[in-house]
């Protein structure tokens, strides 16, 4: 059938590509293909990965397993000695191409099919393998099928992997898909499918297809419609035939993931504007952001603000406008990160709420700012230019806007009630309902102020201006000088002990600039010139900060390596080792619900068992041979090593609290 299906192909392209005829073919082949095996000297008894290393010629294309509407998979027949055996041609993921309305499954530029070989545990001396490869390769207007002989030799040994071998070999394992973990679900309707893909929203995102393993399945040129329900990926496309299976890989973010699904329901995702979910996450934000108020982080910003409601209480104040001017000022800068963090987002970056305060430079800055209103604060100095700092505590709008900028600014690390999951529905909400939903927690914040500005009962409650003031202005420097150590702990997390420094080092030069500017000051003479270059220096010193290597992000445990893990395993302590990655839901759902929980915890922090962790989000062949080792394609994968023993107990892929709870008493 495939060469009946090559012949039609053939006519009608030759029939609809006027150039056909035109184009010379050239002699071949068009595909250049070396057969490589990772090891030359594998030992008996193990499996050694061989490649298919193909690189087509200008204008020319090769095949995936599924060709799609036309041409056909390459075909592969061995030669090797008895006992040997060839496991299946493994394919990374393939492009589109679509050709007189004919869509193509296919490989342009240079890429490489693995096999694996098993070998005997009896083998020795010299393995001669041989085969013979037929595939097809096109043009746009033209189709030739080839045919190569391959051969190569491996001789029994030590299985020793060269270095430049092996990342060449790694390289393209990464492109191969990887076993998605988790089953989708699929319903044929009115000559439609949908198909429902498990993807968690955290996971790496991008332009997503999925491609069919079989021919039968859909109509390869149809249009696909991707959208997003929870935490599946729902693909709508039109169908073909009945299939009783339903496999293929889903491409998405420059990754693929091998989908397996069967019959289910899928109802039609609502691709209208999700007025209700908006308008919950709207008012969750807002009311979020009203109680954001009261969080440590928030309340030494806020505490500047107290000063200028007292001022704006004798009388001569203009309430109103400060509050209005803050509560811009909030809502503001609320809409610009979060405008920033959904584009930064639909480039393809895996970032979230508060991911301006992940780079340690901005860090920095605000170590300095906080530190000079700290010492403004306390009476070290008075700013009347730029005014920013020394505003910010006085009246005037251009204080109250910018303290409402600082406010909302510095509360984005910061998670309260309601806020967590109103922020996280802006995130897979369209556009202009995120920007709404960043811009009520803005106005949540500011609803106090704004309260007070324009409800004259609730300012009449504050006390009237007096001298107490002042102590108070020295009284409120205290958070903020705590702030100024809390901000020096993030630098230091974030950059290490040579960022510390050089935060420590700008923070001196800033304080030592600003007492020259307050001492000057008291004299009655100019105030900047002799504060400013040191000043300059101190903010010159974010160049120089640097992001220090960062550990993997875990609950608890450490990062897997094998030589950790042997490590371990010499010391005789029990070792729990997982593998899970960020597009796995199986793997989150038994984190959050079982490894994660406060009672697994306590069982092997009791048993002292060690816990290492394996991140496979980004397709690391390391993790991945490791995996393979354990008879698994994919993760998730959870390893128990008992003391004393070196091979482990694999749990279930679904996991129980008592499993971790019994094991660790032992």
């Amino acid at each position: 059938m495939d060469w009946l299906r090559f012949m039609f192909v053939s006519f009608m392209l030759a029939v609809l590509a006027p150039a056909a005829t035109a184009q010379p073919v050239g002699k071949g082949p068009h595909v250049q293909i070396e057969l490589i095996a990772e090891t030359d000297h594998p030992a008996a008894g193990s499996e050694v990965t061989l490649a298919f290393a193909s690189r087509p010629d200008p204008g020319w294309h090769a095949y995936w397993e599924n060709p799609g509407d036309a041409g056909f998979p390459a075909r592969a027949k061995w030669s090797v000695p008895t006992g040997v055996t060839a496991g299946p041609i493994r394919y990374p993921v393939p492009e589109r191409l679509i050709i007189a309305k004919l869509m193509n499954y296919v490989y342009e530029a240079p890429f490489a099919q693995l096999v694996t070989l098993k070998l005997p545990g009896d083998a020795k001396g010299e393995i001669p393998i041989s085969v013979e490869l037929d595939y097809l390769v096109c043009t746009d207007s033209i189709c030739v099928p080839e045919r190569q002989q391959l051969s190569t030799s491996l001789t029994v040994g030590d299985g020793a992997i060269a270095t430049e071998r092996r990342a060449r070999f790694d390289g393209w394992r990464k492109a191969l898909p990887k076993p998605l973990g988790s089953p989708a679900t699929y319903q044929i309707e009115g000559g439609r499918v949908r198909l429902a893909i498990p993807y968690p929203a955290s996971a790496p995102g991008g332009d997503a297809y999925f491609y069919p393993l079989a021919q039968n399945m859909l109509d390869h040129a149809a249009p696909q419609t991707v959208t997003r329900s929870g935490d599946r990926l729902v693909v709508e496309t039109a169908a073909k035939g009945e299939p009783t299976a339903f496999d293929g890989v889903l491409a998405i973010g420059g990754q693929g993931f091998i989908v397996t699904a069967s019959p289910g329901t899928v109802p039609p995702v609502d691709t209208g504007f999700p007025w209700t979910a908006a308008l919950a996450a709207f008012f969750g934000a807002i009311l979020g952001g009203l109680l954001l108020n009261v969080m440590p982080c928030v309340f030494p910003i806020l505490s500047l603000k107290a000063l200028s409601l007292a001022k704006a209480n004798d009388g001569d104040g203009r309430p109103r406008s400060e509050a209005l001017a803050y509560t811009a000022g909030v809502v503001l800068v609320c809409l610009a990160l979060g405008g920033t963090l959904l584009a930064l987002r639909a480039g393809g970056a895996t970032l979230g709420w508060a991911f301006q305060l992940q780079d340690p430079r901005v860090i920095l800055i605000l170590l300095l700012l906080v530190t000079g209103i700290a010492l403004n604060l306390a009476g070290l100095f008075e700013l009347s230019v730029p005014g920013f700092v020394n505003r910010a505590a006085s009246r005037g709008t251009g204080g109250a806007f910018a303290t409402g900028a600082l406010a909302a600014f510095v509360a984005t690390p910061c998670t309260g009630p309601f806020m967590g999951a109103a922020l996280g529905a802006a995130l897979i909400l369209p556009w202009p309902a995120a920007l709404a939903v960043f811009g009520g927690l803005g106005l949540g914040i500011a609803l106090p102020f704004l309260a007070l500005g324009f409800i004259p009962a609730l300012r009449r409650r504050l006390p009237k201006p007096g001298a107490w003031m002042e102590r108070l202005r020295h009284v409120l420097s205290v958070p903020m000088f705590l702030t100024s150590l809390a901000l020096a702990w993030v630098l230091w997390r974030q950059s290490g002990s040579a960022g510390l420094a050089i935060g420590l080092g700008a923070t001196l030069l800033a304080t030592a600039g600003l007492w020259l500017v307050g001492r000057t000051q008291r004299q009655g003479a100019r105030a900047w010139p002799l504060g400013a270059p040191l000043l300059l220096a101190a903010i010159t010193a974010t160049a120089f900060i640097r992001p220090a290597a960062q550990a993997q992000s875990l609950a608890y445990g450490e990062p897997f390596s094998e030589a950790r893990l042997a490590q371990l395993q010499a010391e005789g302590r029990p070792v729990f080792a997982y593998f899970t990655a960020d597009w796995c839901l199986t793997c989150k759902v038994n984190e959050k619900a079982v490894i994660e929980t406060s009672a697994v915890e306590n069982a092997l922090k009791q048993g002292n068992v060690a816990v290492l962790v394996g991140d496979w989000t980004d397709g690391s062949p390391e993790l991945g041979r490791f995996i393979e080792r354990h008879n698994r394609a994919g993760v998730p994968l959870y390893l128990w090593y008992a003391p004393g023993r070196s091979e482990p107990e694999v749990l279930p892929q679904l996991l129980t609290t008592g499993m971790f709870t019994e094991r660790a008493a032992r």
